[in-house]
């Protein structure tokens, strides 16, 4: 397990771009040139997943768990059906509803990707080759990722609220709801994590996993929090799933319900920009996952990128296992599920945890 190392032996992305394309020269422009080349090829990437998951997949696992045959014609292996659906979809008419409320119609989408793009600023993806794939690494980095993949509700809240449809601001407000009775319990279980690694670092939680926890049959088993705490790393999945929106999480837009809820109204680039995010979304809350609880991109062998983008990915069939398998609850009983259920989970992982802390450090 060496694939990871301090963040202070290696130096961010946008700093080693600058060395390698020799920007020193050009000072503060240099910086962000460097920067801009840095978040360019962070987005490309997963964007590049997103793209692969989202048409391609998504239906492949969904068929396999259903016992059908999925995308196989287009491409071997179906695989070209990622570049027909984006010529169809975006050379649909982009038709926009007559009562519609046009600066929040427009943002809402924009702001459903970007807020998930831009939580990967500080995510630690691991290195290939030379190069250290972070773009930034604050010491509040774990703060910094929740507070801008909740930009997305805001996001929803305008995409429902400016459709001027009734079923779009029912999905709007089911969004808003159920962000709020999830995003909680999330935090308060990650900050459990936070009292075992004693920073909010990202870098550093991932640094924190790397010693061996128990040796079996010659098999070094590391500190991943997911094997010191399994009882916060399930609530983790759990309220996860409703904060990318997944079964039997996925009221705001539930189609037997309120046809599409939030995204109803939308076609054409800014339907794709909505289900680009959903997908963008699901692969920032693996990425979370897999640095707060899987150890970020540390495993053997293979360069850290690998090791982050393997974790990223069996998140994903985690939710796409969850979706086939699990039906929707009730709007409801998903209230109750996290105000009743999860937070009060949450609150006593936390308490406990710090318990056991303060007991070890005595």
């Amino acid at each position: 397990m060496n694939s990871v190392l301090l963040q202070t032996e290696v130096p961010l992305m946008p700093d080693q771009l600058v060395d390698l394309l020799g920007l020193d020269a050009l000072g503060v422009a240099g910086d962000f040139v460097g920067a801009l080349i840095g978040a360019v090829v962070i987005a490309s990437i997963m964007l590049a997943n997103a793209a692969l998951a989202g048409p391609w997949a998504k239906r492949k696992i969904t068929a396999a768990f259903t016992d059908r045959i999925a995308v196989n014609r287009v491409g071997p292996f179906g695989l070209f059906i990622i570049i027909a659906d984006s010529v169809r979809l975006l050379s649909k008419e982009l038709i926009i509803p007559e009562g519609a409320d046009r600066p929040a119609y427009d943002i809402g989408p924009l702001l459903v990707v970007l807020s998930a793009l831009g939580g990967f600023a500080v995510i630690p993806m691991g290195s290939l080759g030379p190069l250290n794939f972070q773009l930034a690494d604050p010491e509040i980095g774990l703060v910094y990722v929740f507070a801008v993949a909740s930009i997305a509700s805001l996001g929803l809240v305008m995409c429902g609220y400016a459709s001027d449809n009734k079923y779009s601001m029912l999905g709007g407000l089911r969004a808003v709801a159920q962000n709020l009775a999830y995003e909680i319990p999330l935090i308060v279980t990650a900050m459990s994590v936070v009292i075992f690694a004693g920073t909010l670092q990202l870098s550093e939680i991932v640094a924190a996993q790397q010693e061996t926890l128990v040796t079996v049959a010659g098999f070094a088993i590391p500190t991943w929090f997911a094997f010191v705490n399994p009882f916060a790393f399930v609530l983790f999945l759990v309220a996860n799933l409703a904060e990318v929106g997944r079964n039997p999480f996925d009221t705001p837009e539930a189609p037997t319900e309120i046809v599409a809820g939030y995204q109803t109204e939308y076609s054409s680039v800014y339907f794709v920009l909505i289900y680009l995010g959903e997908f963008v979304h699901i692969f920032l809350g693996g990425a979370i996952v897999a640095v707060v609880f899987l150890g970020g991109p540390d495993g053997p062998v293979l360069p850290g990128l690998f090791w982050m983008l393997i974790k990223m990915w069996a998140v994903f069939l985690f939710t796409q296992w969850a979706r086939s398998a699990i039906p929707r609850v009730r709007i409801d009983q998903l209230i109750e599920i996290g105000w009743k259920g999860l937070l009060v989970l949450s609150f006593a992982n936390l308490i406990l945890t710090a318990v056991i802390v303060g007991v070890l450090a005595l």
